[in-house]
């Protein structure tokens, strides 16, 4: 998800390739929509929502469902494969619903915004007193070993690592203290690895392609392909194993609810 101020703001997200190689990104929230456990009678949210893809799995439970993201391209995408379903651009940071919401879900979107206040309150203002958050993002040591081999090799091209986006990834408490100043209860986390593969022998590269652009485009075309090469020698002890590369995640579950009035 992407939005008019935040790291992400100058990618233009290619659907296809997000769903072609990156399916592990909504597939591994089939569990997260289990947690949500979404009823018929039911208004919630898809905050970041894609491609559609779990907007739609939350549908399929009779609940009434709509889909916000900040990406013209994934919301493009999400109304061509859902057309029965509801899908607006909005940021995560800045917006309304028209009627207070039985929940909030979020897959996979919240490390790329900030300030992470801005959308607590946001969320906190959507629900209705009782209704609950369940999001699920990168946590505290989010493929801190991808991050580190990016570091050491963006410099020996020319690039500068701090063109690598500026996620934001909590620790448990972190980001349950951000949520109480919201007014959004915690009432459970888990911060867990889940070391993630990566499809294909380019594994590693399509990743940092997609999710990395600034960082890439800053080398210079006729050296990209060697900048790769190095990149996945650096990365390859720690990261490539069993014939595949993998991704180093950290996932951060939350579920919250809107405070009750005393």
């Amino acid at each position: 998800m992407a939005s008019s101020s935040d790291p992400t703001a100058n990618t233009a997200w290619n659907p296809r390739l997000y769903d072609d190689r990156h399916a592990f990104v909504w597939k591994h929230g089939a569990s997260l929509v289990e947690l949500l456990s979404p009823q018929p009678s039911e208004k919630i949210l898809d905050l970041g929502c894609g491609t559609g893809r779990l907007t739609a799995q939350i549908a399929e439970s009779g609940a009434t469902v709509s889909g916000i993201d900040a990406s013209f391209e994934m919301i493009a995408e999400a109304r061509r494969l859902y057309p029965a379903l509801t899908f607006n651009t909005a940021d995560a940071r800045d917006f309304t619903v028209d009627e207070p919401l039985d929940a909030v879900f979020s897959n996979a979107v919240l490390h790329w915004v900030r300030p992470p206040e801005a959308v607590a309150a946001c969320v906190h203002r959507a629900l209705k007193p009782g209704g609950r958050f369940v999001a699920e993002f990168g946590g505290r040591g989010n493929v801190s070993r991808v991050i580190a081999a990016l570091r050491r090799v963006l410099p020996e091209f020319g690039a500068s690592a701090d063109l690598l986006p500026a996620w934001y990834y909590p620790s448990i408490a972190e980001y349950a203290a951000v949520l109480e100043q919201a007014g959004l209860e915690t009432t459970s986390a888990r911060l867990f690895d889940r070391p993630t593969h990566l499809e294909g022998a380019d594994g590693l590269k399509n990743w940092v392609t997609m999710f990395a652009v600034a960082a890439v485009d800053a080398v210079p075309a006729e050296r990209r392909e060697a900048f790769f090469a190095r990149l996945e020698a650096a990365a390859r002890d720690e990261l490539f194993h069993d014939g595949a590369w993998y991704a180093d995640y950290r996932r951060l579950q939350i579920v919250a609810v809107r405070k009750r009035a005393v």
